[in-house]
């Protein structure tokens, strides 16, 4: 019997020495959202027609997460950056976000970088519930109906309606012959707008012409518009086929102001001399006299050793928004961070950053002019 009562003493302090240990375990481990590295997924074209964009993007993050991590990280935890290359293409960055949310486990989505790959990866970002900001996806699309999608970009409307108004009211110009890449979202989107707004302004679009990506020889549709001889031409593409389109009339003798959006950026590497003169829609200037503006090219320039464009600062922007987010969020809860993101109000690069109901930007367009090869700020245009 006595024997038997020990057995029975020794069992039960066994119990509860197992259950002592086990709740020191669980008061010791710290809760999930403390444990680990903080994800941070970025899908952008680093291989491709676009791949001037997608680096500039990259680097800038890249740099971004550096700095954060040298001030200690976010919430007491490093920030990792898992870039993926999306080659511009959509089903590549679909491919690239499963692999971030299935893979990865990513608490945060940086991009995609252009309109067609952000309207690919917005909807499943948004149903998983991944806060996902786009730096440069311009199309209207992008944000609508989205709560998790946001963008530190301007729209295509939006930025093609100040190019609009710029041109009837700063250039004093009264007509107007718009080209358009007709199997672009983008070129369209601006193209609607300019047309709108340069008309409510006292303007008339005389003549409109339409080319496709695969387009390279424009000297036909110049021709017409040689004979309209209208005060600006509207180009909303990207740097590559406007450049070819600003080179071919010059060759055919076109004089006419030459005017384009955020696309055009960089353009003046290639085509300086043939868009000397002309003017373009961009979110930040370089000449910007702004503390904040020259802090970032100091740090980027000292990175990497060349002036970052727009797609870098729109990058940058997008990466600090992120990190503000999760910071004042105090979590990595994404439904929180989400939230956080909604509220935000603060100076950055390419100007304050503050979203509206849709998670898009509402903030001044710079109008950039190519002066001597050099992109100069002309002025500051925005929609009321």
């Amino acid at each position: 019997m006595f024997k038997k009562r020990l057995f029975v003493f020794a069992l039960v302090m066994i119990m509860i020495f197992s259950l002592a240990l086990t709740g020191c375990t669980q008061e010791e481990e710290p809760p999930v959202d403390e444990a680990g590295p903080i994800k941070i997924g970025l899908i952008t074209p680093k291989t491709g027609q676009v791949a001037q964009y997608g680096l500039a993007v990259d680097k800038a993050t890249a740099l971004a997460v550096e700095k954060i991590n040298q001030d200690g990280g976010l919430l007491g935890r490093e920030v990792v950056l898992i870039s993926y290359d999306s080659k511009g293409d959509v089903t590549e960055s679909v491919s690239a976000f499963n692999k971030l949310l299935d893979s990865d486990n990513i608490d945060f989505l940086l991009g995609p970088v252009i309109s067609s790959t952000s309207l690919g990866v917005g909807p499943l970002a948004d149903a998983a519930g991944i806060p996902m900001i786009t730096p440069t996806g311009t199309n209207l699309e992008i944000t609508v109906g989205k709560d998790f999608v946001f963008r530190t970009c301007f729209t295509d409307p939006y930025q093609g309606g100040v190019v609009g108004k710029f041109a009837a009211t700063n250039l004093e110009a009264k007509t107007a012959t718009i080209l358009t890449n007709t199997g672009s979202d983008y070129s369209v989107g601006l193209a609607d707008a300019f047309r709108e707004e340069f008309e409510k302004n006292g303007g008339t679009v005389i003549n409109e012409e339409g080319y496709t990506d695969s387009d390279k020889d424009f000297k036909v549709i110049l021709t017409n518009v040689k004979q309209k001889n209208p005060d600006v031409i509207f180009v909303p593409d990207y740097y590559n086929q406007a450049g070819l389109i600003a080179e071919q009339a010059k060759e055919v003798g076109i004089d006419s102001v030459f005017l384009g959006g955020d696309g055009w950026d960089s353009i003046q590497i290639d085509y300086a001399e043939v868009t000397e003169g002309s003017y373009f829609a961009n979110h930040y200037a370089t000449d910007d006299p702004s503390e904040v503006v020259q802090n970032f090219l100091t740090i980027y320039q000292e990175k990497y050793n060349e002036v970052p464009n727009s797609f870098a600062a729109l990058g940058y922007d997008a990466a600090l928004s992120a990190f503000a987010a999760i910071e004042n969020a105090g979590t990595t809860d994404k439904a929180a961070v989400r939230d956080a993101l909604a509220t935000l109000d603060m100076p950055l690069v390419t100007g304050n950053i503050k979203f509206d109901e849709n998670g898009d930007t509402i903030k001044g367009v710079s109008i950039i002019k190519i002066e001597n090869g050099e992109l100069k700020l002309d002025s500051k245009v925005s929609i009321d």
